[in-house]
């Protein structure tokens, strides 16, 4: 629910964190080197370190990410009814996609919601809202834990931390580009790299990293309708499809944008091209299809 305004102001955060680090270093001064000339392969390499490292600091830092920002509280010890059939639940859906038994938490929300998150399908965290629980059937909550869990085998959040740190490499080398040209056509700097060059970069790192999300938000997209058919799988096509409608009768409380690319549901941003999720008619429509082909 997928991942926007959070999602990427932490990748940008963390973004400029390594810049500023590898500049403190001394690492940046090499772009300079050679006068007015860059060193292309040298800043191939940073942009490498500094985008992929962003976008895997992240992805690291998710499960705790998701408890700190959601008030999400793992299950350890289930006492109500509830709690041990869902337990159960995933534990029955995670031997049946064969991955190791995640974190199960709940989270104060009455708004109905889940997500999944975690640094690998073994190392995962999935959650549902307390909303969720109280006002879906029980076969409409397996469905949807079934999608989280879809998210999970299918190592969702590894393959999007990737495509983020291909997005994120590129958007760290043309942003220094863009500060290389302002620096020594428009500022005439023509001696190593100023504080034009310093800004002009931060600057351009940012819409570019904002521009670029629609990108991630792409395949977000996409993986959503494979997590769709996952859960159908799991519970079967109609409760897939019914908890697809309830959810598209409510308009439902956006997630930490960290955790919303793995969510079920969300708001849609406000330009298509940066929502996580496909429009929920699209995602019923799909299943729909596919339940009349196997039929």
């Amino acid at each position: 629910m997928k991942r926007i305004l959070l999602f990427i102001m932490t990748n940008i955060a963390i973004m400029f964190v390594l810049s500023i680090t590898l500049r403190i270093l001394g690492v940046d001064s090499i772009l300079a080197a050679n006068g007015s000339d860059l060193n292309i392969q040298a800043l191939v390499i940073l942009s490498g370190v500094i985008g992929f490292g962003g976008s895997f600091i992240s992805l690291l830092m998710s499960k705790w990410m998701a408890k700190r920002m959601t008030g999400a509280v793992v299950i350890n010890n289930p006492v109500s009814n509830v709690e041990k059939w869902l337990i159960s639940t995933v534990e029955k859906q995670a031997q049946i996609v064969g991955i190791k038994m995640p974190e199960v938490a709940i989270f104060p929300d009455s708004s109905m919601n889940a997500f999944a998150t975690g640094a690998s399908k073994n190392n995962a965290l999935m959650a549902v809202s307390q909303g969720l629980l109280n006002n879906m059937t029980q076969g409409e909550i397996e469905a949807v834990v079934g999608h989280e869990m879809s998210h999970i085998a299918n190592g969702d959040m590894v393959t999007l931390a990737l495509i983020q740190g291909v997005v994120n490499t590129f958007v760290v080398f043309l942003s220094r580009i863009v500060g290389h040209v302002v620096d020594r056509m428009i500022l005439k700097n023509e001696q190593g790299h100023g504080i034009g060059y310093f800004v002009t970069t931060m600057i351009a790192q940012v819409v570019l990293s904002i521009l670029a999300s629609t990108i991630v938000m792409y395949f977000s997209r996409k993986r959503e309708f494979i997590a769709d058919t996952g859960g159908a799988d799991l519970a079967g096509h109609q409760n897939m499809i019914n908890a697809l409608k309830r959810l598209g009768q409510v308009e439902p409380a956006a997630l930490p944008e960290q955790m919303a690319a793995f969510g079920i549901n969300d708001k849609g941003g406000f330009m298509a091209l940066f929502s996580s999720h496909p429009p929920i008619e699209d995602r019923v429509q799909a299943l729909e299809q596919r339940a009349m082909e196997k039929s």
